[in-house]
C-alpha cells in the first residue's frame, strides 16, 4: 500500500534545499522568453482553454511531450504571467547535468527515473503539492514527435492520489501540445489546448492500484480528445 505509507514521510532536508526553485531569477526571464526568444523564433502560437487553469489549490499540469521547448511553452502559457505562480518540473535525471543540471534546478526542476519513480522524488512531489504548488508532470515519460497519446506513467496518479488522502483540494490538468512540424524549427506553428480539470477526488472508490489505473486511464483519455482537436 505505497500511497497511504508515504503520506508519513516527510522530504528530506538536504533533497528540498538543493531543488529550491529561484523566483527573482526567474522573474526576468518571463518577458524576455515570452518577447525575444518565442515570438521571434517561433510562427503563430495559439493557447486555448486559458479559463480552465485552476487559481487555487494543489494542481498536477499533465502536457503530452512532443519537444524540448515544451517546458518553456506550458511555463508561458500557466505560470506566473497567466497564474501568479512559478511552476515546478519532474525532470528526466539525464537532463539534470552539467550547466544545464544547474539551470534547471533554479528554474523550478528536480530530477526523476523514467524507468521508475523513486522514493525521494516521490516525497518532494506529495510535499509541493500539499503547500499549494503547480507542479508540471510529462506523463507520457519520453518525447514522442507524433500526435498519438502514449502510455502514461501511473506515478502521477499515485502522487495525485496521495496528496488527495491527505484531504487537500487537488486538480489534474491536462494539455495537449501540438507543433505544426514534428521538429520544431524557426517559423513553426503551436497549439496548446487546455482541457477541464480532473478532480481527484471523484477517485474514491476501490483500491489503491485500481484507483491509480482509472485515474491514468481517464487522463489518457482526455489528452487523446484534446490531441485530435
Amino acid at each position: 500500500m505505497l500511497i497511504p505509507l508515504v503520506n508519513n514521510i516527510k522530504t528530506s532536508h538536504n533533497f528540498s534545499e538543493t531543488y529550491r526553485i529561484w523566483s527573482w531569477f526567474i522573474a526576468p526571464l518571463y518577458p524576455i522568453a515570452k518577447y525575444a526568444l518565442l515570438s521571434l523564433y517561433f510562427g503563430s502560437i495559439q493557447i486555448k482553454g486559458k479559463e480552465n487553469i485552476p487559481t487555487t489549490s494543489s494542481v498536477i499540469i499533465a502536457p503530452t511531450h512532443r519537444s524540448r521547448w515544451d517546458a518553456i511553452i506550458v511555463s508561458l502559457a500557466m505560470g506566473r504571467l497567466v497564474s501568479g505562480r512559478d511552476l515546478r518540473f519532474m525532470v528526466s535525471a539525464y537532463e539534470m547535468k552539467g550547466f544545464q543540471g544547474w539551470l534547471v534546478k533554479r528554474l523550478g526542476g528536480f530530477p526523476v527515473d523514467l524507468e521508475r519513480l523513486g522514493i525521494s522524488s516521490f516525497r518532494y512531489s506529495v510535499e509541493l503539492l500539499t503547500q499549494g504548488e503547480m507542479l508540471v508532470i510529462f506523463p507520457e515519460g519520453g518525447i514522442y514527435r507524433d500526435r498519438a497519446v502514449h502510455p502514461l506513467k501511473e506515478g502521477l496518479a499515485r502522487i495525485a492520489l496521495s496528496v488527495n488522502s491527505q484531504e487537500i483540494d487537488m486538480k489534474i490538468l491536462p494539455v495537449s501540445i501540438n507543433y505544426s512540424k514534428p521538429y520544431p524549427t524557426w517559423g513553426t506553428d503551436i497549439c496548446l489546448d487546455i482541457g477541464s480539470p480532473l478532480n481527484v477526488a471523484n477517485y474514491s472508490s476501490g483500491s489503491s492500484k485500481q484507483r491509480a489505473k482509472q485515474l491514468t486511464g481517464d487522463l489518457k483519455d482526455t489528452l487523446s480528445k484534446l490531441s485530435q482537436l
